[in-house]
């Protein structure tokens, strides 16, 4: 079974200049991310602009995801949809192409009950592939209650949480309610120190995007009992983390950042839009402070 420990990156979809997916620079960053001692790799969800992918390049980025990691280290993309039927197709095809779980969103627009949540997510669950359920009501507009993760945390398939409520209350809630049967992972890479305190497990990050290694370093050494080196790499990471999710809609700024230090992944894909010019300099100036650029 799928084990939910450590740093897993949120991987970006780099595109050529002719707006394609960049299939060879992708599998180089599944390379580079093994190297680095990433954990586990999570194509296709937000931050991988899963929403403007069409269902071919969903499929094929999970397909090159999985053939270039080649078993060293777990695949789990992003399979989720407002729809369920149309969830549990890309889920079949995840668990087909041989990944080692899926992730989730909440439907989104939509807006279900919790009843219709559960409902969802147990037909997923029919899939047979390891889950791990993706709460963001940032993106989704609604958020998965405590109580209802407790419910579907004793479902078989169900692993895993990525709680990206931004609420360290909630998360806390949800770790006690599930603990023994989930792995809960931040999804707000500000939080991890924060959730590993209360009993997460590690972080589905964006910042590991840059900072692999210090990021799945921040979670070893919390669970070796190295507190003080965890809250070191912790502040060195964490103005950065903010402004990747804050400075404009992600994964436009971790894209940019990427770029700036040499990982030509290029654009993203309207509607999003490039970075502003003052928000391009304010995170140069935050790669110089965290020595990424001189």
């Amino acid at each position: 079974m799928l084990q939910l420990r450590g740093s897993f990156v949120a991987l970006v979809t780099p595109f050529t200049s002719d707006d394609r997916v960049n299939h060879a620079l992708l599998r180089e960053l599944v390379e580079w991310h093994i190297e680095q001692g990433t954990d586990g790799l999570v194509p296709v969800g937000t931050t991988g602009e899963s929403p403007t992918l069409t269902y071919e390049e969903h499929e094929a980025v999970i397909e090159t995801a999985v053939e270039a990691a080649a078993g060293r280290i777990p695949v789990v993309p992003g399979t989720g949809s407002n729809s369920t039927r149309e969830a549990v197709h890309m889920t079949q095809h995840a668990k087909l192409v041989g990944a080692d779980g899926a992730l989730i969103v909440l439907p989104y627009y939509n807006r279900p009950s919790q009843a219709g949540l559960i409902a969802h997510i147990e037909r997923l669950n029919e899939v047979g592939i390891p889950l791990v359920l993706y709460n963001i009501p940032s993106r989704t507009g609604i958020n998965m209650e405590p109580e209802t993760t407790e419910k579907l945390s004793h479902l078989d398939n169900v692993v895993g949480i990525k709680e990206a409520s931004g609420n360290i209350n909630q998360m806390s809630e949800v770790v006690i309610r599930t603990r023994g049967r989930c792995a809960v992972m931040s999804g707000d890479d500000a939080l991890t120190l924060p959730l590993l305190s209360v009993g997460g497990t590690g972080v589905i990050s964006v910042v590991a995007n840059l900072f692999p290694r210090e990021m799945a370093r921040l979670v070893a050494a919390w669970e070796e009992g190295k507190r003080d080196e965890a809250l070191e790499l912790h502040q060195k990471l964490f103005l950065l983390s903010k402004a990747l999710l804050a400075l404009e809609t992600n994964p436009g700024p971790i894209k940019e950042a990427m770029s700036m230090v040499g990982y030509p992944v290029g654009h993203v894909r309207q509607p999003l839009a490039p970075l502003s010019a003052a928000n391009r300099e304010r995170l140069r100036k935050l790669l110089v402070e965290a020595g990424l650029l001189s």
